[in-house]
């Protein structure tokens, strides 16, 4: 469902573990990549711990400014996965088990000979009026509610969702991009590619430091929803990179 319209989208990353460095995040730039190839213009990544209002807050504040919102983690089976009703809370619905959610799990754990119990059944509850997210890995679902998409925090479950969910989504046109290497550190060539960069409004232009043990270089990234205007600033770029050059060897 692609297009040409520009799609932007924010992301919550929920959970105690990420703030105390229990746990190192995955999922971030998992999303990251996949909605870039999509045409989908992430703009803002929040963290924030297992406390409602916070959650609730964020939350309220990304829906309101992106297309698409994706969380992660908060949407298992214990005392402190509180995704699901800060969500409910934020949209204004009762967060209840979800019958077919509960029908999913109760035939899976039957498979498995194992208890469908209080702890397990937490991750069949999801706002009323929310939609499944399939989970291929471990069956209990994500939902989506309005513009916000819910997963869970475990990344190989993450990106089992998010492979699930992506083709429902309208996708824009897929950003392009272009990589010169200069051989120069980023005090070099931070004025000119400055200049550069307002001369070439249609591209973004990032640089990259490297640092090889023994001297600086720099990546440099165009990128642009266009073939040619990206063409044109990579000459640019190098333009300056020969020119920098140039003044060295004669300096």
């Amino acid at each position: 469902m692609g297009s040409d319209k520009i799609i932007t989208a924010g992301m919550l990353a929920i959970g105690d573990e990420l703030l105390s460095g229990r746990t190192k995040d995955k999922n971030i730039g998992h999303l990251a990549d996949m909605l870039h190839l999509a045409g989908i213009d992430l703009k803002e990544v929040r963290i924030v711990g297992d406390e409602e209002e916070m959650i609730v807050e964020a939350l309220d504040a990304l829906r309101g400014r992106y297309d698409y919102v994706f969380t992660s983690g908060g949407i298992g089976p214990t005392h402190d996965d509180i995704t699901a009703d800060a969500v409910a809370k934020a949209f204004g619905v009762p967060c209840t088990h979800d019958p077919a959610a509960m029908e999913l799990m109760a035939a899976m754990y039957a498979r498995r000979g194992m208890e469908f119990n209080e702890a397990r059944q937490r991750m069949a509850r999801m706002p009323v009026g929310a939609s499944h997210i399939p989970n291929s890995v471990s069956t209990a679902p994500g939902f989506s509610i309005g513009n916000v998409h819910v997963m869970a925090g475990v990344p190989q479950v993450f990106i089992a969702m998010l492979e699930a969910l992506l083709p429902t989504l309208e996708t824009g046109a897929p950003v392009l991009s272009r990589s010169v290497v200069s051989p120069f550190g980023e005090g070099d060539i931070g004025t000119q590619l400055t200049a550069i960069q307002k001369a070439h409004p249609d591209t973004s232009i990032g640089s990259y430091p490297r640092f090889d043990g023994n001297r600086f270089s720099t990546e440099i990234v165009i990128r642009s929803r266009d073939e040619a205007p990206a063409e044109v600033a990579e000459k640019a770029v190098l333009a300056m990179i020969a020119e920098i050059a140039s003044a060295k060897a004669a300096g």
